[in-house]
């Protein structure tokens, strides 16, 4: 009697049916790491989801969020244009996304198209306000960038040579070049902030703001002054640096290198947890080239309590930048 009771257990743990998930289970689970930003565990949920459910647009479209938060623009545009051709445009999302990820790509003539496209299509949908401010956002790229060819070879030269020296923040060095680019390139927008910036860094700081005040009045949403201004009236113990960082906190730039100079004007005005958010949504492999990513990257993650990654960032810093080992740690000074 006791043997056929514990063969009757067993079958009944033999027939018990095994829980297989769905797609939502997969990708309910996926969304819950994306938001924890841990973007592998993510992805590889949402594989699972669409190979449960391969013909649910929604799990595609989620997808290419995480693909466009850690720089993938390419597989994720590959995953929209998918569900577009799928779906016979009715998931409309789709056009902004794509926009902002061609913004990223730096492809501003197809960003500009989708991003038309999403506001003929949805005027007052979800992503409105933002398609609009990337139309807005490519214009003044535009603007800057209207330069004759035969005059680039020579202002990359310049540029780069500036750069070494800003970045190292040798402004005596920087000074004399950019008062040289100013006039070989005076359309060249960004030469006038840098020059400013290494001014009022090399001790001449009257001079510096009263130029970026007059820039300012001129182009009232310039990016760079106001990254400046809040950095000089900072530096200056002068409040009129908070009136400059309100703006910088809903600004949103295309480029990274723009996204680093907020995050950067950031961190240096001790808006660590705004700082921190902004240096995570850089795409390291473009900005890793400026030792101001690590200098002030790992000085913001040690403020918002992250000391071992902070000391990690630093010492990668300085095996890329050597320059850097001859400071201080940021978080020290």
């Amino acid at each position: 009697m006791q043997r056929m009771e514990n063969n009757t257990e067993n079958s009944k743990q033999n027939n018990v049916f095994p829980f297989i998930p769905e797609g939502d289970f997969y990708f309910t689970k996926g969304v819950e790491a994306f938001q924890k930003r841990k973007f592998d565990i993510s992805l590889k949920w949402l594989r699972k989801a669409i190979e449960a459910t391969p013909k649910d647009p929604l799990y595609q479209c989620q997808m290419s969020i995480v693909y466009t938060e850690i720089g993938a623009f390419h597989a994720a545009n590959q995953l929209l244009n998918q569900v577009l051709q799928t779906t016979g445009d009715k998931y409309t999302d789709c056009y902004y996304l794509l926009a902002n990820n061609y913004a990223h790509l730096g492809l501003l003539n197809d960003a500009k198209k989708y991003a038309k496209s999403y506001l003929d299509k949805e005027p007052k949908g979800d992503f409105s306000e933002e398609a609009e401010s990337l139309l807005y956002l490519i214009d003044i790229d535009e603007d800057d960038e209207e330069w004759e060819l035969e005059e680039e070879d020579e202002l990359l030269v310049y540029q780069e040579t500036v750069f070494h020296h800003m970045e190292n923040m040798e402004w005596e060095q920087a000074l004399p070049l950019l008062e040289e680019m100013i006039t070989l390139f005076p359309d060249h927008k960004l030469t006038k902030h840098d020059y400013t910036h290494a001014l009022f860094f090399s001790g001449q700081q009257s001079d510096a703001i009263q130029m970026e005040l007059d820039i300012l009045e001129m182009e009232p949403n310039s990016l760079y002054s106001h990254t400046n201004l809040a950095l000089f009236y900072y530096e200056s113990n002068n409040e009129e640096y908070k009136k400059h960082i309100d703006g910088l906190l809903n600004v949103y730039p295309i480029h990274e290198h723009q996204k680093l100079r907020v995050a950067v004007s950031l961190a240096r005005t001790n808006f660590y947890q705004e700082a921190y958010q902004r240096f995570r949504s850089l795409a390291k492999g473009i900005v890793k080239g400026h030792p101001s990513y690590y200098r002030w990257y790992s000085s913001t993650a040690y403020h918002v309590g992250k000391q071992e990654f902070a000391n990690k960032l630093w010492e990668e810093g300085c095996k890329r930048h050597p320059k850097l080992s001859n400071e201080q740690k940021p978080w020290q000074v």
